[in-house]
């Protein structure tokens, strides 16, 4: 609950890290494709359900993020997986790793970010 309140106190630019993760998500909600929206929707599968709209909506916000910075005419598979691999705290990269794994996804090229 404290986490909460921290990560909606604005920062030096006035907006909070919910504002952020918000303003990333309705940039880039039209370069999702039906495809795209199912694999975030399969790789959070681990998160417990209490928890999952929230690290849903904070990994789509850091997806977002790529997305823009890399001017991206949509969202790929493997901006899923970078934005996943950098919204998600080291701890859970292990399930994120069996997940790849069980999807039949090499997770060779994301190394560097694990």
């Amino acid at each position: 609950m404290f986490r909460k309140f921290l990560k909606r106190m604005p920062k030096e630019d006035g907006k909070s890290v919910l504002d952020w993760e918000e303003h990333y998500v309705n940039e880039t909600i039209h370069l999702w494709g039906s495809p795209e929206k199912a694999m975030l929707n399969e790789l959070v599968t681990p998160v417990p359900e209490l928890f999952r709209d929230v690290a849903k909506q904070k990994i789509a916000g850091k997806i977002g993020e790529l997305a823009l910075e890399e001017k991206a005419s949509s969202i790929t598979t493997d901006l899923i997986i970078r934005g996943y691999i950098l919204a998600t705290p080291k701890r859970d990269h292990k399930f994120l790793r069996k997940k790849l794994d069980e999807m039949k996804i090499e997770v060779a090229p994301y190394e560097h970010l694990f």
